[in-house]
């Protein structure tokens, strides 16, 4: 399967109604009163112009969390990233701002839900139960553990090893967007799906310095069973909902959750002795 870069996530937000800066001179102009001379007008602007984006990415997380999440609720989270995002953006690099935007909403969002703490112990426990069985039967049997053997190892049943996956994907507390902190330096904070090479990009490491473990985590890719890997390559690279994958690949959404669920269990396993979560709930 080709795979499409991150890049091609922002073709479907250009519909939202967000301007782009080299398209337009008046944001290209805000942009340099905001950074030259810390205009408030500039930056209110800014704001206004790219809120979109917010309601673009809250409304695509939002499809992965309980009902009681309200959407209403992400927006707010995610406009504190936007407004992070305009004041610590960095015109001399040559990125563009959604694509750095998108990240740092994202990363309000779920840090904002983590601080609320709003997922039970008993799912948080069990979800390191999984990571770390999936890594060590992995080491053991040279290859991705089945569910029947993760369910062994773990001491429950194959219906029970199911049902925790459900609970786990429906609390939505994984995810690529999670952020980590490369374990050589322990200072510096990393979304792990920035570490996915933009192929469009002509520096795709220049958000953050991620050199360090975009390797690792593409072998780790690598080496999921090819339906996760699928799962992995159409929400992340292509920007598909998990009802969109369902259908691509003829199972229900659900199913579609749990697959993401046991992709990013098992690289977060394999990655943990690697790279060390900053804030893993």
């Amino acid at each position: 399967m080709s795979a499409p870069t991150r890049g091609r996530v922002f073709n479907i937000c250009q519909d939202c109604g967000v301007t782009l800066p080299e398209e337009n001179r008046e944001i290209s102009e805000l942009w340099r009163r905001y950074k030259e001379e810390a205009d408030p007008q500039a930056r209110d602007r800014l704001i206004l112009n790219y809120a979109p984006l917010v309601k673009y990415v809250a409304g695509r997380l939002g499809t992965n969390f309980p009902s009681h999440v309200d959407e209403s609720d992400l927006i707010s989270y995610g406009l504190l990233g936007l407004i992070g995002a305009i004041e610590r953006f960095d015109l001399s690099r040559n990125i563009k701002f959604e694509t750095y935007a998108i990240t740092r909403i994202k990363g309000s969002i779920l840090d904002e839900l983590r601080s609320l703490d709003w997922v039970p112990r008993s799912v948080r426990s069990m979800a390191r139960q999984i990571e770390r069985s999936s890594a060590k039967l992995e080491n053991k049997l040279h290859r991705a553990p089945s569910d029947e053997e993760l369910a062994k190892d773990l001491g429950i049943t194959y219906e029970e090893f199911q049902e925790a996956l459900t609970k786990i994907s429906s609390s939505s507390m994984i995810a690529l967007e999670e952020l980590w902190t490369i374990s050589s330096t322990g200072t510096e904070s990393v979304a792990l799906i920035d570490t996915i090479e933009d192929r469009q990009s002509k520096d795709p490491a220049s958000v953050v310095d991620v050199n360090e473990i975009k390797e690792r985590l593409a072998g780790a890719i690598s080496k999921l069973p090819e339906r996760e890997k699928i799962v992995i390559a159409l929400y992340y690279y292509e920007g598909l909902t998990l009802r969109e994958i369902g259908d691509v690949l003829g199972v229900t959404e659900s199913r579609v959750s749990q697959l993401h669920t046991k992709a990013i269990l098992r690289l977060k396993g394999r990655l943990r002795d690697q790279v060390e979560p900053a804030q893993i709930p």
